[in-house]
């Protein structure tokens, strides 16, 4: 069973209000809101297909969606594309998902279509007002209309759904081959058979509830968890697991003794399978942890999922926090684990969703402490450049150094854009 959670466990006062007033209430929504709280719906699909979560968890906007004899149409032509599929692949594991893939005529005749059915007083403006604007997920496009940004939104999901298909379907090669790469031999006619009982199985999951977006929103997301590719939920929910201890300390802060929010220590995997932190991570975790004991912010935030090396079963987060605890003596109530980073980049993102959602104050400056090399690779050697063609945007703002291993980085509300090229650490 897929795991469930609530990505962010504050009340959201804006979304209690909307639905304790008469249906289709007029709510001005401006911007994402720190206090959000999102849908409840599977891990994976909610942190990368979050607007098409929306669409699927709204009874009325579904309803909405099954009338329009287009998207309809759609979503027969999937159905028949799928019974195709399981008729003719025979024993080529790449046609498989072919028939769930989006084409470019689709994804515009359905945005055409989203576009239509939407008014600020029916059930898809209020979606909009009420939790896609709120949540920050497609920050990006902000500044656009409601109406243009679920267009924008629905075109992003449906081509990270492509992309997932792609790499774990058809092969494709990922952004980072030597970590993200499908897990199994294409050619085998043991894939070949597994993956026609994937296809077959989303038939039958969309028997009794297709919509134009279902079977293939589902079968992305079963592509990455046969190739046992997870890493999203990692630790999930973690406001009530791993950073229970820290959320709670977080509200008896008093933010006016500290120049800084945090300190955020970047994970550095090990080169072999059985190593759990490297020296490396050993190295930062003392750079921070010197960081902590001078007062200069209440958190260290440790990053790093199950990265290096290919399918590790170790998270660098989770050691590092191990070992700031046991060898460093760091409170637990003092360290926030942020275990899905997998790059320098998502680092620092990451840590910028966790300032925002935890409730600290989101205009004070962190810090970074690194070793010294990737120190200067954050400020000095391209790391923005790096975040902007790959994240497509910068999500922090460099400021003064304060040593070779510590640098000041101001948090950006751009980080909160979910990525649909990075399905395991959107």
């Amino acid at each position: 069973m897929r795991a469930r959670l609530f990505l962010v466990l504050f009340v959201f006062p804006l979304c209690l209000i909307a639905y304790s007033q008469p249906k289709y209430a007029t709510v001005k929504a401006v911007g994402p809101s720190a206090t959000y709280q999102s849908i409840n719906a599977d891990v994976a699909q909610i942190k990368n297909y979050y607007f098409l979560s929306l669409l699927q968890h709204d009874p009325a906007v579904r309803r909405m969606l099954a009338a329009d004899e287009v998207l309809a149409s759609l979503a027969k032509d999937r159905i028949n594309a799928i019974k195709t599929s399981l008729a003719q692949c025979g024993d080529s594991a790449r046609c498989y998902p072919s028939s769930l893939v989006f084409t470019p005529a689709e994804i515009k005749l359905a945005g055409e279509r989203l576009s239509a059915l939407y008014a600020d007083n029916n059930a898809i403006g209020d979606l909009v007002r009420i939790h896609l604007i709120p949540s920050g997920a497609y920050y990006l496009y902000s500044s656009m209309s409601p109406r243009d940004l679920i267009v924008k939104a629905w075109e992003q999901d449906a081509n990270g759904i492509n992309f997932v298909l792609g790499v774990y379907g058809r092969g494709n090669k990922p952004n980072y081959p030597l970590i993200d790469s499908i897990s199994f031999d294409l050619s085998k006619k043991s894939t070949s058979r597994l993956y026609y009982e994937v296809l077959e199985t989303i038939k039958e999951e969309s028997a009794d509830q297709v919509s134009f977006f279902q079977p293939s929103m589902s079968g992305a997301l079963l592509y990455l968890e046969v190739n046992g590719r997870n890493e999203m939920a990692d630790f999930e929910p973690m406001t009530e697991t791993v950073n229970r201890p820290a959320i709670q300390k977080i509200k008896t802060i008093d933010w006016k003794k500290f120049k800084y929010s945090v300190i955020l220590v970047p994970g550095a995997g090990p080169d072999d399978r059985e190593t759990e932190l490297s020296a490396g991570g050993m190295i930062r975790c003392r750079i921070a942890a010197a960081r902590y004991r001078e007062g200069m912010a209440p958190f260290i935030i440790v990053s790093g999922g199950r990265v290096h090396p290919y399918k590790t079963k170790f998270s660098e987060a989770l050691e590092m926090k191990r070992y700031l605890i046991e060898k460093l003596n760091i409170p637990e109530n003092a360290i926030i684990l942020e275990p899905h980073a997998r790059h320098t980049t998502t680092n620092m993102r990451n840590a910028a969703r966790l300032i925002y959602h935890y409730g600290m104050p989101f205009e004070k400056p962190g810090l970074v402490a690194t070793a010294s090399s990737q120190s200067y690779y954050i400020t000095d050697k391209g790391l923005d450049k790096r975040c902007q063609k790959e994240l497509g945007m910068v999500p922090f703002r460099n400021a003064e150094r304060l040593s070779s291993t510590t640098t000041v980085f101001y948090p950006l509300l751009e980080a909160l854009h979910i990525n649909p090229t990075e399905p395991l650490d959107p």
